[in-house]
């Protein structure tokens, strides 16, 4: 399914977790050529935080909403594993997995939960996940809970909606309870080169307590 690279509203006005995996699963096999060719950047650019923070490390990582697998791909080159990745969408797994670069690949939808033991990971990732009609904020939760103490998450956030969506709450009482410590929220930049050129987005490092 070839998307129109202007009109993305049925991706960002999604209302059901039902809703967004019917869409990625129909998008599984034109997503990675429709985003790089309107010049998709938010995987590298993540990557790329999570290993100046992460430093050297054999410990296994979680790539959160994992798609297609551009950002384990990134991650692989980096020389980061075992990667662990899940994703709501089952059309999306089963293109993951073409990739090779996955120990591991469950089906989750994070504001539900997510189905690893506690401290399970040295770090995790989760880009172009927290976006409107994508997963909510108490995903942050779950994400904290199965990442180790000193652990780095690495995820990302619109400006323009962040805050109404919720995030900053949860952020905040994250922080109140000592469960994490933010590292670094980044200056603002365009995920997309070529499009949407009015969607800000920041890079958030936190460090699990």
């Amino acid at each position: 399914m070839t998307r129109d690279p202007e009109d993305l509203s049925d991706v960002y006005g999604a209302e059901t977790p039902e809703q967004s995996r019917a869409i990625y699963n129909d998008w599984a096999q034109s997503y990675d050529a429709d985003n790089l060719a309107r010049g998709f950047r938010l995987s590298a650019l993540g990557a790329a935080m999570f290993a100046r923070f992460m430093g050297l490390s054999d410990g296994p990582v979680l790539d959160a909403a994992c798609g297609t697998g551009l950002v384990a791909e990134s991650l692989r080159i980096l020389g980061y594993g075992p990667i662990t990745g899940c994703d709501l969408s089952p059309g999306m797994l089963a293109a993951a997995r073409t990739t090779g670069h996955y120990a591991e690949l469950v089906e989750a939808e994070m504001g539900s939960g997510l189905p690893f033991a506690d401290d399970r990971f040295a770090g995790f990732i989760c880009v172009g996940a927290f976006g409107p009609g994508h997963a909510p904020p108490e995903s942050l939760i779950h994400l904290t809970r199965v990442t180790r103490p000193g652990g780095v998450g690495v995820f990302n956030l619109l400006d323009a909606t962040w805050q109404a969506q919720g995030f900053q709450s949860v952020l905040e009482s994250l922080v109140d309870s000592c469960q994490i410590r933010i590292e670094q929220r980044s200056g603002p930049f365009l995920p997309f080169l070529l499009a949407e050129p009015d969607l800000w987005s920041r890079l958030y490092v936190i460090r699990c307590l």
